[in-house]
């Protein structure tokens, strides 16, 4: 079996559906934008070089439906023969793409393709615009149909994860994204081009700006601030606004090439791509996938949580978050975590809790976050994972070259 390298992988910002700077973008528009961004930092890679895009799409309808892959590629100026597909498995769809991708190239089937993700959480809606579950499966088993939160909701009481444990680990996701922020960490986003339409007498106008940081991070969030919010999920609950992740929009793609093309572009790649795998789990607590995904893809890898020195747990809910590192073996001790610890490996420029959760699009953002920061540390090994609705984790393992 060949290789798969990462060579190239960049997000645009994540920014708060509604309310942030791409809430009236097009998310083809976003997508556009850190494709060609892909190829421009690859100068030695012609998009005629390119086989094939695939796209994470979790809600993959109206602006960003009619296969946004294949779209893609002829609107970021990719010729006619290269070919484009969307894939969804919801959260992880973003990685599924990339690993996709992998597993072609790995068998032989190509050497150079394009996998991604996408979501405008403000332009298609959670749930998308005409959810219609099956009446019989509702009734009889309604739990693969379960709101997340709930879901949430669940892990907390089943496994006793405190209002208390879910705050401070909201507050330090903050607190480390804040940091990452002012000190310029983000070195994987694309300074990205964003509309809005504003009235002006009586007519409305199209304004350009361009956007270059995460708008949801909070940075004068506070322990306290954090504990005065209601939960939203049940009203005796724990699970509130604070302590899940923000629903945000943002594009993100990853160039993978196998060994020979690596080779005959003269290109340096970042990592390998080591494994990936999906795990099941009991659909009403989904959240728990990551402690059954990273153990699954460290045993195919032949490696221990030990020998990991970065992971990308996403924070879809704190509670979710909290009790996969427990399995893990990742939060009893707080200096793997914490943002006041150096010690720090898990999120350590903050989660989906201050970064956002743009669905189809997280699995590769967390991919270009993570390719940055191994970089960056000189790490070996590094883990992303994600819980996935409907109950399932899944989980990749990279080596640095």
């Amino acid at each position: 079996m060949k290789e798969a390298y990462i060579v190239t992988s960049f997000r645009t910002p994540g920014c708060r559906r509604g309310k942030g700077a791409f809430a009236q973008t097009r998310p083809e528009d976003l997508l556009n934008t850190v494709l060609n961004a892909v190829m421009e930092k690859t100068p030695q890679i012609e998009k005629k070089d390119v086989e094939d895009l695939m796209i994470g799409c979790s809600f993959p309808e109206a602006q960003q439906g009619l296969n946004i892959g294949r779209v893609l590629a002829q609107m970021a100026g990719f010729p006619d023969e290269t070919c484009g597909a969307t894939v969804n498995r919801f959260c992880s769809s973003g990685l599924e793409a990339i690993a996709l991708q992998a597993m072609r190239i790995k068998s032989g089937w190509c050497d150079v393709a394009i996998g991604g993700g996408i979501e405008s959480m403000s332009i298609v809606p959670m749930g998308g615009n005409m959810p219609r579950p099956h009446p019989k499966m509702a009734k009889e088993n309604p739990d693969v149909y379960i709101s997340m939160g709930v879901t949430a909701e669940n892990v907390a009481n089943r496994y006793n994860v405190s209002r208390e444990m879910q705050d401070e680990f909201a507050y330090h996701s903050h607190m480390k994204a804040a940091n990452a922020k002012a000190k310029g960490l983000f070195k994987e986003i694309v300074p990205t081009p964003a509309q809005r339409f504003l009235e002006k007498n009586g007519e409305w106008v199209e304004e350009t700006f361009t956007q270059d940081f995460d708008d949801g991070i909070r940075e004068t969030t506070t322990a306290e601030g954090l504990a005065k919010l209601r939960p939203v999920f049940s009203a005796t609950g724990s699970v509130t606004a604070g302590n899940s992740s923000q629903t945000t929009d943002g594009a993100a793609a990853t160039l993978v090439m196998s060994e020979e093309a690596v080779k005959k572009y003269n290109v340096t790649p970042i990592a390998r791509i080591v494994g990936y795998t999906v795990a099941g789990c009991k659909a009403d607590e989904m959240g728990v996938g990551p402690a059954y995904a990273v153990p699954k893809v460290l045993k195919m890898a032949g490696l221990k949580v030990e020998d990991i020195g970065l992971f990308e747990l996403n924070e879809a809910f704190a509670s979710q978050a909290i009790y996969s590192m427990q399995q893990l073996g990742l939060y009893d001790d707080k200096s793997l975590w914490a943002s006041d610890s150096d010690k720090r490996i898990v999120n350590v420029n903050g989660g989906a809790i201050a970064l956002g959760h743009p669905l189809g699009c997280t699995g590769a953002k967390l991919c270009a976050q993570l390719m940055n920061e191994m970089k960056e540390r000189g790490v070996k090994y590094g883990v992303e994972s994600m819980c996935i609705g409907g109950g399932m984790g899944a989980a990749a393992v990279f080596e640095l070259v």
